[in-house]
């Protein structure tokens, strides 16, 4: 993507002193902006015009964040960052789940703000660029890391596809669980850290810098970029 063209943040927060915020810092940062205040005009806005990435507040008059964040991710891709005050773990984890990609609490500092819309577009941007350095062979249950083999247990394979299917989103513990378990057993949240420990320690020798990430108090994502 052409680093002359202007991205576009939409954000969405009731507090119009908060937006106007962002807004400034965003601007100062080079993107364009454009607030809306009223949880019932983004999906019809959105549907009618472009925006590179969304800030979305959890509580909004009219339709929620988590609403909207479902509703838009049955037509758009756009990263979207969750702005809330609430801060239990149920929240983040419900948003992280219907779509959202990362959450920021309040109170926070705009440069903050401003700093993890850079990173996500940074990394959207070099993924357009750079080849897949991922493959998988499902008949084999193997992975083919930049261009190196690596066979995999059917749980080490399920894990490693559910997380490479969606580059840069966060699933959480328990949303890996129901995906890799069908029949729905328990088990424990160490139990799903000790595979990934596994998988992470089979594919580093084919990639210089980490592909699975943790994010703290929350679970794991794929991320194909190099940004250190």
């Amino acid at each position: 993507m052409d680093d002359s063209v202007q991205q576009t943040v939409l954000i969405v927060e009731d507090e119009q002193k908060i937006a106007a915020l962002i807004s400034d810092y965003c601007q100062h940062a080079g993107f364009n902006t454009h607030c809306l205040y009223h949880g019932d005009d983004v999906i019809p806005w959105i549907k009618e015009n472009s925006f590179d990435i969304l800030l979305l507040d959890l509580m909004l008059p009219g339709k929620s964040g988590l609403d909207i964040c479902r509703e838009l991710r049955e037509f758009n891709a756009a990263p979207v960052i969750m702005i809330t005050a609430k801060v239990e773990e149920v929240d983040k984890l419900l948003g992280l789940e219907i779509g959202a990609d990362d959450y920021i609490c309040k109170p926070f500092s705009p440069k903050e703000v401003v700093a993890r819309v850079k990173s996500f577009l940074r990394r959207i941007n070099q993924q357009i660029i750079s080849p897949n350095l991922v493959s998988l062979d499902e008949d084999t249950l193997a992975a083919v890391v930049n261009g190196q083999r690596i066979e995999l247990t059917h749980v080490e394979f399920r894990i490693f596809k559910l997380l490479t299917e969606s580059p840069e989103k966060i699933f959480s513990r328990d949303r890996i669980m129901d995906y890799i378990y069908s029949d729905h057993r328990i088990v424990s949240d160490r139990t799903i850290d000790s595979h990934v420990k596994k998988l992470r320690h089979k594919i580093s020798p084919a990639q210089e810098f980490e592909l699975i990430h943790s994010v703290y108090g929350v679970g794991y994502k794929y991320s194909p970029i190099n940004l250190s």
